[in-house]
């Protein structure tokens, strides 16, 4: 009865969103909504050949929705940007998830550690996962909506940045917080944690400690290069929510 109610009251949120959020054109609907305690400055990147949405960025307040319609057969990658200040022309930074140093990334793709949503559309089903692989920054998660098939909750609601090991830590700010987690590739630059050269299949490159952490925390999201094939959800005309800080109440 719980998990039920649950799911209405996630369901009547995501109806509220889309019927206040500002909306583009088109079939398959992505709604990013801010659950966090500060601004959000999402980062859209679009594979290549891909059109690029919303100019790759902008500022989201706390408690507010925007909604893109994705193109048919689009793929890309979101990202939450943290702590970032621009001037009248769009030129600044951001102390996590920052992209060339501009409000509108324009089809960069943000500065690791940060937390990635990726989705493909494809013309039979669709595929969504929450990857840990360039590392942390603020907890998101994909729920999908009015499609058919498994359609499952993908996501990383732990907050990564109070348990990140010492050595993968990014502080900033007077108080020299933890601000992100490096994920052990970009910390090392080591094959064995980047899974390249000798370590680049799934049959040589194995979970590590670092990774094993990550994955325990978010066993719903990619936790490295070849995590459990579990990690990638799928769905066939869904209609989907991306939330930043989902864990807030």
């Amino acid at each position: 009865m719980a998990t039920m109610l649950r799911s209405v009251l996630t369901l009547t949120l995501f109806t509220l969103l889309l019927s206040h959020a500002s909306v583009e054109v088109s079939a398959t609907t992505l709604t990013l909504y801010n659950k966090c305690p500060h601004p959000v400055w999402p980062g859209i990147q679009p594979s290549a050949g891909k059109p690029l949405l919303a100019r790759g960025g902008f500022k989201l307040p706390p408690n507010k929705a925007y909604s893109l319609n994705l193109p048919p057969l689009w793929s890309g990658r979101f990202w939450g940007r943290h702590g970032c200040s621009f001037d009248a022309a769009g030129r600044g930074r951001c102390a996590t998830g920052d992209c060339g140093g501009s409000l509108y990334c324009n089809g960069i793709g943000g500065t690791p550690p940060a937390t990635l949503a990726e989705i493909t559309l494809g013309t039979q089903q669709d595929f969504y996962d929450v990857s840990l692989v360039d590392g942390y920054n603020i907890a998101m998660s994909i729920t999908p909506f009015k499609g058919t098939g498994k359609c499952s909750y993908a996501g990383c609601v732990s907050d990564l940045n109070l348990m990140c090991p010492v050595a993968l830590q990014v502080r900033a700010g007077h108080n020299k917080r933890v601000v992100a987690c490096k994920s052990a590739c970009f910390a090392f630059n080591s094959p064995r944690y980047c899974c390249t050269g000798s370590f680049g299949s799934p049959q040589s490159c194995k979970p590590t400690v670092y990774s094993k952490i990550f994955k325990t925390a978010c066993p719903k999201a990619y936790s490295y290069a070849y995590d459990d094939p579990t990690s990638i959800a799928t769905c066939s005309r869904g209609n989907y929510l991306v939330t930043f800080c989902p864990h807030r109440r």
